[in-house]
C-alpha cells in the first residue's frame, strides 16, 4: 500500500483528522483573541474605575463647608505631566467642579449630568490644543464630601502597550499555530496507523491463504470489537472452502486409485493378445488412460500433502537420470534426446523425485510436439536451472499464460492428453520457490526453463553444500 495512497483508510482518517484539527484551531483562535481584546477592554475599565476611587479618596470638606482635593505628590506628579495623557474631573454633589486636570477639561465636563453609579463612557476628540482622543468613563463615588460625579480619561496613545501586547501574541499563535498543527496530525497519522496494524496483520496472513495451506486461519484474538465479526465470518468461510477442496481431493484420490486395478488388467489382458490395427489403437487408448489416473493421483498428493524440500539434492544428476528414462520413448517415437552436461554438480534444496517429475513432464511433452527426427535438449546450468528445449510448432503467445492451467490445452495440442502435466511441472516448481520460465527456441520451437535456487558454501560459491550439511 502505498505511503500516500488517499484510497486507502488510513489517508482518510488522517485527511479528516487534520481537517477537524483546523476547524477546531481556527475556533479556538478565534474565541482567545475575542477574549484577549475583551478582557483588555476590560482592564482599563477597571484601571480607570479604580483611579475615580482613587481620586475620591482624597476629597475633603473643609470648616466651612467647600470640598477641596489633595493628592499625594506621587499621584500629583502622575497627572501634571506635560503631556496630559491622563485627566480627570472631580464636581461636588452640586455639580460644581472641585478640581480638572487640565482645566479645559472641566469646561467640558461642566456641560454633562452628573454621573450615577452604571459607568457612563466617552470619547474626546481634540481636547484644546491637544489633538489626541481620550477614552473615558464618569462614575459616582462617595468621599468625606458627599458623592461626587467624577470624569477620568486616558489618551489614545495608552492603548499602544495593551496593543503591542496584543500583536505579539498574535504574531506567537500564527507560526505556533501550523506547528501544533503539524505535531498533533503527526500523532494522530502514528496512533491511526498503531490502531491500523492489526488490519495490516490481517492482510498479510489472508495473502498467504491458497489452495495449498487451506488450514491457515486469520488470527481473532485482541482485535476491535468491529473488525472480529468481519474474521469470523471469513474464517468461516475458509472452513467451508478447505472442507470442499478436501472432499474434491479425496474424490479425486480415490477415483484414481478405483481406476488403477481395472486399467491394470485391461493392460495386461491386451498384451496377452494377439491382433492387428485395431488392438494396438486400443493398447495406447489404455496407456493414455494409465498416464491421466498417475497425473490425477499426482495432483491429489501434492494438493494434500506439502512435498519435503529440505533435502540437498544434484540437479544435475537428476535431469540426466530424466534424460535416460526418456530415451527409449524418444527413439520410439522417431525422435532423439540429448543431455548437455554441466562440468560440475549443481548441488540444490528440494525433493529429486518431484524435479525428476516435473523436467519428464516438460520432456514428455516436448517429444509429443516435436517432428519426427527432431532432437530434444535437456541442459543444466550453474545458477540452478535447467533447460527443456524442442524444434516443434512452439507456443502461441497468447496462450503461454494458460498452459499451466489444470485441464486446459492449446489449439496446437497434438495428443489428447488431460492438460495436467504442466499444472504439476508449476506445482513441483512453487513448491521449491522456483519459477518457470516459457520462451521462443532460436531454431524454432519452445524452450523451457526451470529455475531452483543453488545452495551456496560460505565463500559464497554455488554447487557445493555447506560444510554443516556434507558433515552429516
Amino acid at each position: 500500500m502505498s505511503r500516500f495512497d488517499f484510497r486507502s483508510l488510513q489517508m482518510r482518517l488522517a485527511v479528516r483528522l487534520a481537517a477537524l484539527y483546523l476547524v477546531a484551531t481556527v475556533i479556538a483562535v478565534g474565541v482567545l483573541v475575542y477574549r484577549a481584546y475583551d478582557t483588555a477592554s476590560t482592564l482599563n475599565e477597571r484601571e480607570l474605575s479604580a483611579r475615580a476611587s482613587d481620586l475620591a479618596r482624597y476629597v475633603s470638606s473643609s470648616a466651612n463647608g467647600n470640598a477641596t482635593l489633595t493628592l499625594p505628590p506621587s499621584l500629583a506628579a502622575g497627572y501634571s505631566l506635560a503631556d496630559d495623557s491622563n485627566i480627570f474631573a472631580v464636581r461636588g454633589p452640586d455639580g460644581r467642579v472641585i478640581a480638572a486636570s487640565p482645566p479645559l477639561f472641566a469646561d467640558v465636563v461642566r456641560r454633562w449630568p452628573m454621573a450615577t453609579d452604571d459607568p457612563s463612557y466617552f470619547h474626546l476628540k481634540d481636547l484644546g490644543a491637544r489633538s489626541d482622543e481620550y477614552y473615558g468613563l464618569s462614575i459616582s463615588a462617595e468621599s468625606a464630601a458627599g458623592t461626587l460625579s467624577i470624569s477620568v480619561a486616558r489618551a489614545g496613545g495608552g492603548e499602544l502597550l495593551v496593543s503591542s501586547l496584543l500583536q505579539e501574541f498574535m504574531l506567537d499563535i500564527a507560526w505556533m499555530i501550523p506547528l501544533l498543527v503539524l505535531i498533533t496530525l503527526t500523532i494522530g497519522v502514528l496512533v491511526i496507523r498503531r490502531g491500523l496494524k492489526p488490519v495490516r496483520d490481517l492482510s498479510n496472513t489472508a495473502a498467504n491463504i491458497g489452495p495449498s495451506n487451506t488450514s491457515m486461519r486469520l488470527a481473532d484474538k485482541g482485535l476491535p470489537s468491529e473488525i472480529a465479526p468481519l474474521v469470523t465470518a471469513f474464517n468461516r468461510a475458509l472452513d467451508r472452502l478447505a472442507l470442499g477442496f478436501s472432499v474434491q481431493r479425496q474424490f479425486t484420490a480415490n477415483a484414481a486409485h478405483e481406476l488403477r486395478t481395472p486399467l491394470a488388467i485391461i493392460t495386461a489382458a491386451l498384451d496377452a493378445m494377439d491382433g492387428g490395427e485395431d488392438l494396438t489403437k486400443l493398447k495406447a487408448d489404455v496407456a493414455r488412460m494409465n498416464r491421466l489416473v498417475e497425473q490425477l493421483l499426482r495432483v491429489a498428493r501434492l494438493d494434500a500433502i506439502a512435498l519435503d524440500v529440505s533435502e540437498i539434492v544434484d540437479l544435475r544428476q537428476i535431469a540426466e537420470n530424466v534424460a535416460v528414462t526418456m530415451a527409449p520413448l524418444a527413439v520410439a517415437r522417431g525422435r532423439a534426446i540429448a543431455f548437455a552436461e554441466c562440468e560440475r554438480p549443481i548441488q540444490i534444496r528440494g525433493n529429486a523425485h518431484a524435479i525428476g517429475d516435473a523436467i519428464r513432464n516438460i520432456a514428455e511433452n516436448a517429444i509429443a510436439h516435436s517432428p519426427r527426427g527432431g532432437e530434444i535438449s535437456i541442459s543444466t546450468q550453474v545458477d540452478g536451472s535447467v533447460e527443456v528445449s524442442d524444434h516443434g510448432h512452439g507456443i502461441p503467445a497468447d496462450e503461454r499464460p494458460k498452459i499451466f492451467d489444470r485441464f486446459w490445452r492449446g489449439r496446437s495440442a497434438v495428443d489428447q492428453g488431460a492438460g495436467l502435466g504442466l499444472a504439476i511441472v508449476q506445482e513441483i516448481v512453487r513448491a521449491h520457490r522456483g519459477t518457470v520460465e516459457v520462451r521462443d527456441n532460436a531454431g524454432g520451437g519452445t524452450v523451457f526453463v526451470l529455475r531452483f535456487a543453488p545452495v551456496q558454501d560460505s565463500s559464497g560459491h554455488v554447487g557445493e553444500p555447506p560444510l554443516a550439511v556434507a558433515a552429516e
